[in-house]
């Protein structure tokens, strides 16, 4: 088909491989591998890695449902760098070098990218707190028992509040220190929040 040609729509027209293409009733679409590589020439970095972690999250927690990632982590790695003369490509490899399995949420993406950033102590995702396999904050800091939690929108239910009141406690009980960062505290900037954690990890024993 021509590419489309209308007010406010740019077509472009692209000759893919099979692998690159499945049909969802009925429509061909690409596949969330060069979906996510099309967008590396479009979105900002942390936004790509977002869209990247969101791809290969996947946990099997005891207190929830399984989840499965849209893509396996290996796959998409496999993908990304098997690809050439692609635009976006460096972003795209730049991206999957700095994706975690196990993240919830853009927000959690963009707060663990600046703590790497500000030169912290390496923060893990997708980790349960020794000794308890119930605790399993957004991320952890396993040397200095310290861990970071983003209290989004859903954390605002009675059922929620409930359940992270449960968290916090057993958390504490092992030793750990939590910090908890909230969109308004995202909106008082990157070194506002660098200092929430630099001030956790120096109770916890952080020379830096």
């Amino acid at each position: 088909m021509r590419k489309p040609r209308r007010n406010n729509v740019t077509g472009y027209s692209l000759k893919l491989p099979d692998e690159d293409v499945l049909e969802i009733d009925g429509v061909r679409v690409t596949t969330p591998e060069r979906t996510f590589l099309d967008l590396a020439n479009l979105l900002e970095p942390d936004d790509l890695v977002a869209v990247a972690d969101f791809l290969i999250c996947e946990h099997n927690r005891p207190f929830e449902p399984r989840k499965y990632p849209v893509v396996p982590e290996a796959v998409l790695r496999r993908y990304v760098g098997s690809r050439n003369h692609v635009r976006g490509l460096r972003r795209a490899r730049q991206a999957v070098a700095l994706m975690r399995v196990g993240v919830d949420s853009p927000p959690e993406t963009k707060l663990r990218l600046l703590l790497r950033r500000a030169g912290l102590p390496e923060f893990t995702t997708n980790f349960a707190i020794p000794g308890d396999p119930a605790v399993w904050p957004d991320l952890a800091c396993k040397e200095y028992k310290t861990s970071g939690q983003y209290e989004g929108e859903i954390h605002k239910t009675t059922q929620k509040q409930l359940f992270d009141r449960n968290r916090d406690e057993r958390s504490t009980q092992r030793g750990w220190l939590q910090v908890k960062v909230y969109s308004a505290d995202m909106r008082k900037g990157d070194a506002h929040v660098v200092e929430m954690f630099k001030r956790a990890l120096r109770l916890q024993g952080w020379p830096g």
